[in-house]
């Protein structure tokens, strides 16, 4: 006998990005308040998993594992028995999974190739047309005719968070924004403050220098060192610097050019939730627009974040965007143009002074400490 599928059991394709998982957050706590009795699983890539420990808007994790095949996840789906589906990425596979999974409900934005496997379509954000890549020869010409043009904003309401609150508005959310939040124990941040021997009455920093999407959205190596060493001279604190495994060496470049015992790389070392756990031991985090960005502050943690070739409109930590942090904007008419690297010569990055990136990490740790 086939099992009726039951409307109350939910099922979320989550994105693929740890910084666009963040951004997810306020919709599936609005989802959480709108349908507070429905059993809430979040499927998603199995190096996310971790990150939705103890999330207070999910009930269960289905993880995604690489190379794992369409049937292969449609099959774990349809033993689920869900009656909704909400799809977050704009991927064809995403709607996929859910279509052949026998998910009688779905939910997403109308996107080519894949509008006819979803049931119901919200429009898509005119955030999709405004954020576009500049061409190399747009970057080129404005650079040479209009250098002092000042870079380009956006309006709030073109925030990646609100095209996910968008999507579960179509089952009665509540479209409002609120900040993200990924929540953490006492519990855990103890533990990392002691496997990396950070006392609890020093100051203690965070350095992210790395950018999984490229180099245009890395603040220079060497000013992430200037502003270190400067710091470390005012106050008598510690520096962790942060990384994935591709980041080992750059990690290691910089804490060479640190006073000894000053710093220490956990660039590799640590798990997703221990990342989670290391960024709230922090009093500040100087990161690039990178996901630990947006989970230092999803953690509690104020950052200060260089912007170059993208956007703090669009994609900055907190809400209202930028609501204790320092988000500091560099300035080029061609900014943001939203390319992996810089075709001309890296003036919008090469604008932010390190005095000025010290002078905003002092002013947020003072503010902490009053």
């Amino acid at each position: 006998m086939t099992t009726v599928p039951q409307p109350e059991r939910i099922l979320v394709r989550g994105v693929n990005w740890l910084g666009d998982a963040v951004m997810t957050t306020p919709a599936l706590m609005r989802l959480r308040q709108a349908h507070p009795q429905a059993h809430v699983t979040l499927l998603t890539p199995a190096k996310l998993a971790e990150l939705w420990r103890g999330h207070p808007a999910i009930d269960a994790v289905l993880s995604i594992e690489p190379e794992e095949g369409l049937l292969g996840i449609a099959r774990r789906i349809r033993e689920g028995n869900y009656g909704i589906g909400i799809v977050f990425p704009n991927s064809t596979r995403s709607a996929l999974e859910l279509f052949v999974g026998r998910v009688p409900k779905r939910v997403g934005f109308a996107r080519p190739w894949r509008t006819w496997a979803l049931t119901d379509r919200v429009p898509c954000s005119h955030r999709k047309i405004t954020t576009r890549k500049r061409s190399i020869a747009e970057i080129r010409r404005l650079t040479r005719d209009e250098p002092t043009k000042p870079r380009q904003t956006y309006l709030a309401s073109a925030h990646h968070v609100t095209d996910y609150l968008k999507i579960v508005q179509a089952l009665g959310a509540n479209p409002e924004p609120t900040a993200p939040i990924i929540p953490l124990s006492d519990e855990e941040v103890a533990a990392v403050r002691l496997r990396f021997d950070a006392p609890v009455q020093q100051p203690l920093f965070g350095l992210n220098p790395g950018a999984e999407y490229g180099p245009a959205k890395r603040w220079p190596e060497e000013r992430f060192v200037e502003v270190a060493q400067s710091i470390a001279k005012q106050i008598n604190c510690r520096w962790w610097v942060f990384g994935a495994l591709g980041d080992v060496a750059v990690a290691e470049r910089i804490l060479s050019k640190l006073p000894k015992g000053a710093a220490h790389s956990l660039a590799g070392k640590t798990s997703l939730r221990e990342l989670c756990a290391c960024l709230k031991a922090c009093d500040v985090v100087l990161t690039n627009d990178t996901g630990p960005m947006h989970l230092a502050a999803a953690v509690g943690t104020p950052v200060v974040v260089p912007f170059g070739s993208t956007s703090p409109e669009l994609t900055g930590p907190g809400w209202p965007v930028g609501r204790g942090h320092e988000l500091i904007p560099g300035q080029a008419p061609c900014a943001p143009c939203f390319r992996r690297e810089c075709p001309v010569d890296f003036r919008c990055m090469r604008s932010i002074s390190a005095d000025t990136v010290v002078e905003a990490v002092l002013r947020i740790y003072k503010r902490r400490h009053e």
